[in-house]
């Protein structure tokens, strides 16, 4: 039987966003939830200006760049499936 989809909310640079996930994953997510802001903060910090559309592309460019160099391919895979799950629900709430 497929595992049941539990609903989290999730916060990216000033919006709150809801999701569906495993259980089994909700940690992952909110690990990679953490990591993404933090570095918004960073670039928050290093590019005074800008607006938070900008701060995210930056911090996504820079993760999916991270993901790239680490060298492992199925790594990637699973980054950019997870990327396009996130996106796909994100434009669900827009």
């Amino acid at each position: 039987m497929a595992e049941e989809l539990i609903p989290i909310n999730i916060v990216i640079g000033d919006r709150t966003y809801r999701l569906r996930s495993s259980p089994a994953e909700e940690g992952i997510i909110r690990n990679s939830v953490k990591t993404i802001n933090d570095k918004i903060v960073e670039y928050k910090t290093q590019f005074a200006g800008k607006d938070m559309q900008d701060y995210i592309a930056m911090v996504m460019i820079w993760y999916a760049t991270e993901m790239a160099t680490a060298g492992n391919p199925q790594a990637e895979k699973e980054w950019m499936g997870a990327l396009e799950k996130m996106e796909q629900q994100i434009d669900k709430v827009l």
